[in-house]
């Protein structure tokens, strides 16, 4: 039979990761994953079953495709007519790596309540420095 997890049941861990050296887009796909729970063998679809990810040096990730910086683009909206605004990925990355790490990570995942609450445990920080001290002891993948 297959057992179903209960949200009370939920047991999370942290999980640091480095993104230096790393490609943005394979471990942007591995931090989906881990915030998800789907590494978990009793993951759940419609629990919140996923573990925290921190994510350090954010700025130095690579990045493949030689025109990415300047032909990718960001677009938000706020509802009105024509206030439609636009960043490119090289700016976005140049002034703030870590919203371009929540918007790409906020696409793989469920467009839901359960998405918004997943969301809000990924930390990430531009440098090798974390104000979450405790959680340095689960520090690999």
């Amino acid at each position: 039979m297959t057992k179903i997890t209960k949200p009370n049941e939920v047991k999370r861990d942290w999980i640091v990761l480095d993104a230096s050296g790393k490609r943005f887009g394979r471990l942007l796909t591995e931090v989906a994953t881990l915030l998800r729970g789907k590494h978990k063998p009793n993951y759940t679809p419609n629990v919140d079953c996923g573990d925290y990810v921190i994510i350090i040096n954010a700025g130095k990730a690579e990045f493949t495709g030689a025109n990415k910086a300047e032909q990718k683009l960001y677009h938000r909206h706020s509802g009105y007519f024509g206030s439609v605004k636009s960043e490119k990925f090289g700016d976005l990355l140049a002034n703030n790596p870590v919203k371009l790490y929540k918007l790409a990570v906020r696409g793989m995942l469920p467009k839901t309540k359960l998405g918004k609450e997943m969301i809000k445990k990924l930390k990430v920080y531009e440098g090798s420095e974390h104000p979450h001290t405790a959680q340095t002891a689960n520090k690999g993948k």
